[in-house]
């Protein structure tokens, strides 16, 4: 595992909370797809993939992180940038 993605202090703190719709809203996959990216972003995908019902590169949300990458690149995110397009390089796996 990258150690880029690995938070060596999660075991001293509360589990991030990941805050999402119901899964029926229409807005879930959005909601889904940015809530891994934070979760990639610090270094616990398994708590973000948990709340989610997602993994990390899911195929199904591929829209969703494209829309998201435009928004990073307009906005100068490089982070969210660089996580947005290391999604979509695995969800193509």
């Amino acid at each position: 595992m990258s150690r880029a993605f690995v938070n060596e202090d999660a075991a001293g703190g509360e589990a991030p909370r990941y805050p999402l719709p119901p899964p029926d809203d229409p807005g879930y996959d959005l909601a889904a797809a940015r809530a891994l990216l934070r979760g990639a972003d610090e270094g616990d995908s398994a708590s973000a993939e948990a709340a989610t019902g997602y993994v990390f590169g899911e195929p199904k949300l591929r829209s969703q992180v494209e829309r998201i990458l435009a928004e990073a690149r307009a906005d100068g995110n490089e982070r969210l940038e660089q996580l947005a397009e290391r999604f979509l390089r695995r969800a193509t796996r």
